[in-house]
């Protein structure tokens, strides 16, 4: 089964199709409200912007697992993506990425390392995954390699389909 043929709710319910982002570049990112790292959705909010053109999606998953960062509903979470941040991009119901019941994205995702050799488990929120337009895992990064940072602009300019 590839990453598209995976079943996975919209945040607000329904299918989210992970079939529409066939030929096209997406970020997956394990999300939270209430992290350190939250800030990240402004810079996550701009790469979509800047890149959505070209065929680019940044793909949001809600993800309660570390340290209950992610506790809201998911009218909460969409309240929040999109009056704090501006939030456009798509995001799915929320999931379990580790564990006995890690979703099967997460299951399929976690098998690909970083740079720096890490794979299995997913650290904390906001850890990065790169699918490129054939639905092979590009690129991995940690949850503190900021959205904006040289490495995931490079490795996305590489693989944009336009």
């Amino acid at each position: 089964m590839s990453l598209y043929e995976v079943r996975i709710d919209a945040l607000q319910g329904g299918p989210a199709n992970l079939a529409q982002y066939r030929g096209k570049a997406v970020l997956v990112v394990n999300v939270a409200s209430k992290c350190g790292l939250t800030r990240q959705y402004a810079e996550l909010e701009q790469l979509q912007q800047k890149y959505a053109a070209r065929g680019f999606t940044v793909l949001g998953v809600p993800c309660n697992q570390f340290a209950a960062e992610e506790p809201g509903t998911p009218e909460e979470i969409a309240a929040f993506c999109s009056s704090t941040y501006g939030v456009t991009f798509p995001l799915t119901e929320k999931v379990e990425v580790n564990g006995p019941r890690r979703h099967p994205l997460y299951a399929k995702l976690v098998r690909t390392a970083d740079a720096d050799g890490h794979k299995g488990d997913i650290r904390w929120n906001f850890e990065k995954f790169l699918i490129a337009p054939d639905g092979t895992v590009a690129a991995r990064f940690s949850p503190q390699t900021t959205p904006d940072s040289y490495e995931v602009v490079e490795a996305l300019e590489e693989i944009l389909p336009a």
